[in-house]
């Protein structure tokens, strides 16, 4: 976990083994829970978000849903999931994408909104360490 990183009720966010949270996360565990896998990378200023509002509420009621990261998930620089997402073991999302939908296992997923652009190998092993620049 790098610094600057925000948690919305960090009560609900379960992180799993071997992941890297860089700096500028946030992560909103407000009314819905967040949970990761192990070796999931995501990157600078990413947001998962669990928690908006409807659109077509004449009240402006909340709606929202877990958001479910799975194993060795790359969710790049400046990134947005959005609430009641899952996204599948090994799928990367593209700096920037905005992922409105589940993501595929192994997908390639990029844009605003996001959408497949490709396949990531399948045959996936590392383990994410963080060792700190500056101790």
């Amino acid at each position: 976990m790098q610094m600057g990183c925000k948690f919305l009720n960090g009560r609900r966010v379960y992180l799993g083994n071997n992941n890297v949270i860089n700096f500028g996360c946030l992560l909103d565990g407000r009314h819905y829970n967040i949970h990761t896998g192990n070796n999931v990378s995501i990157g600078p200023e990413a947001s998962i978000l669990t928690l908006g509002h409807d659109p077509h509420s004449a009240s402006f009621a909340n709606r929202g849903g877990d958001v479910i990261i799975g194993d060795y998930v790359w969710i790049a620089y400046r990134a947005i999931v959005l609430p009641g997402i899952t996204i599948g073991e090994g799928a990367v999302v593209a700096a920037g994408s905005v992922v409105t939908k589940d993501v595929a296992p192994y997908s390639i997923v990029a844009g605003s909104p996001a959408v497949k652009v490709g396949e990531r190998n399948k045959d996936l092993s590392y383990q994410l360490s963080f060792n700190p620049f500056l101790i």
